[in-house]
């Protein structure tokens, strides 16, 4: 908003000729983010504490290191979802779609999540919403994003797939577009809630994420330094990249508040909107499938879930102590502050490969 009321009066005031660079709002934006939730995060918990009294219900047969924590409440996913909106509408030029649609997805993917919170603290257990009915609210969504995103698509490249790695290698999808968009976005939402499970742990490489996309947002919008580069260059999404800074600023505030031990926990209200964002980035992008490097912890999480459930029904047996695989480590005696940060390493490491994809091609 201030690039579109501020630049065109760059011609009197030189001053307002730094809104027309992404660089400098995408920093506006991650500060913005990060004041903001500081300012509101005492508040939102206090708020939070007296609507919820006991706060989230914890796992009976998880760690029993766990236990300590209730009466947390939960839902903080509110404070980064108020800092992201406010802050991106602040810096974004208003006028571009793709920061609209991800907004959508963000907001969206937080209502059903706020719902699903809602409803394991009035039942007071740690069941929300049917997985059904989760499922069908955030395709619903998604559906809406990609059809938006389609009716916004200005070449044949928006529905085609780009493989890492390969410069020159497109797949056309086709009407197949629209179900892989819809998977990716609903996949990455359901990967980075089951990832949120310890004080810090989804946080962190959530913010890994936002910053990694939000240079390949960058890169890729630059028609200058996607040749260089040899990525496909995908006109308007540099704008993402203030997004993902707003994301970024909120995730450090947010931490502040959920670092060891937690004053609040994000809840579903915030891990199905970030992991719904990041997919619908990653999906505009064009670099889906490096999504499932950057984000590669939550992919490990998500596995170790599958091959547990289907172990179990297939032979009885399970293969992890506990899934998903924090917990596994936890039963195993490493401690929790241990499994966060070791975590958190991986998440760098896989973040650094991802983005390496942009060179080597």
């Amino acid at each position: 908003m201030l690039f579109n009321l501020l630049f065109p009066l760059a011609d009197d005031f030189q001053l307002f000729n730094l809104f027309r660079y992404i660089t400098f709002r995408t920093g506006g934006a991650m500060l913005t983010a990060l004041i903001i939730s500081f300012v509101i995060g005492p508040g939102v918990i206090r708020w939070l504490k007296s609507m919820q009294g006991s706060g989230q219900p914890i796992r009976t047969d998880g760690p029993e290191t766990h236990l300590k924590k209730k009466g947390t409440p939960t839902m903080g996913g509110l404070m980064i979802m108020i800092s992201v909106l406010i802050s991106t509408v602040l810096w974004v030029d208003v006028t571009n779609a793709y920061t609209w649609i991800v907004l959508l997805v963000t907001v969206g993917f937080g209502l059903v999540g706020f719902g699903d919170d809602f409803l394991k603290l009035t039942k007071r257990n740690t069941k929300g919403l049917s997985g059904r009915g989760k499922m069908v609210a955030m395709i619903a969504v998604s559906g809406v994003a990609t059809a938006w995103y389609l009716h916004v698509a200005q070449s044949p490249l928006d529905t085609s797939l780009a493989v890492p790695f390969l410069k020159d290698v497109l797949i056309p999808l086709g009407f197949l577009f629209g179900p892989w968009a819809v998977f990716v976005i609903v996949g990455s939402s359901h990967s980075v809630n089951l990832t949120d499970g310890l004080d810090g742990l989804a946080i962190v490489p959530i913010m890994i994420a936002a910053a990694s996309f939000g240079l390949i947002a960058y890169l890729s919008g630059n028609a200058v330094f996607a040749n260089y580069l040899q990525i496909h260059h995908v006109p308007g999404t540099g704008e993402l990249a203030v997004f993902c800074g707003a994301l970024v600023g909120a995730g450090l505030g947010f931490l502040w508040f959920n670092a060891p031990p937690a004053m609040v926990f994000m809840g579903d209200t915030g891990s199905l909107a970030m992991g719904g964002a990041l997919g619908t980035v990653a999906v505009i992008t064009k670099h889906e499938l490096v999504l499932a490097i950057i984000g590669g912890l939550f992919v490990l999480e998500t596995v170790s879930v599958i091959v547990q459930v289907a172990s179990f029904k297939m032979t009885g047996k399970r293969v992890f102590r506990m899934a998903p695989l924090h917990h596994h480590f936890e039963k195993k005696g490493w401690s929790e502050p241990t499994v966060v940060i070791r975590f958190w390493i991986i998440a760098v490491i896989l973040a650094l490969a991802g983005l390496s994809t942009l060179k080597l091609r």
